[in-house]
């Protein structure tokens, strides 16, 4: 397990971010990969194939009093990838590997699918993600 943070790194913009609930106790780098749970708020992704939000636009400090934080859904990232990834493969969250995608398998779909590789990547690689949530359906595996 890699305990680096990782985050992903913007390219390209296709369009603004939005807004999701945090918890103000939490804390959220720039470019971490989130989860979506319900109601509409976002929570560090932890395991493989989440449901996602997105990647957090900016940082959220800790007990800062802010409820709210901006989530990027569309573009281009610079992102890790935690074992080969084929380009054009559909990407997901990992387990254990946090800010980390890998290829999304047959299960995977909706938000689970975070957008798909524009190129080859081995582990441990940055590769470039088209970010687009829930742009996939079920995956070929």
């Amino acid at each position: 397990m890699y305990i680096m943070a990782n985050e992903a790194v913007m390219r390209n913009k296709f369009e603004d971010a939005m807004d999701f609930t945090v918890a103000d106790g939490t804390g959220i780098e720039k470019g971490a990969l989130l989860k979506l749970t319900d109601p509409r708020t976002a929570i560090a992704a932890t395991g493989t194939a989440d449901m996602l939000a997105g990647i957090a636009a900016r940082e959220k400090i800790a007990s800062d009093g802010r409820t709210q934080l901006s989530v990027f859904r569309r573009g281009v990232f610079d992102m890790y990838a935690s074992a080969a990834i084929n380009v054009g493969a559909a990407v997901c969250s990992v387990t254990g590997w946090p800010n980390y995608v890998i290829m999304a398998g047959s299960t995977a779909s909706g938000a689970a699918i975070l957008g798909y590789a524009l190129e080859t990547a081995s582990v441990g690689e940055v590769v470039q993600i088209l970010v687009d949530v829930g742009s996939g359906g079920n995956q070929i595996s």
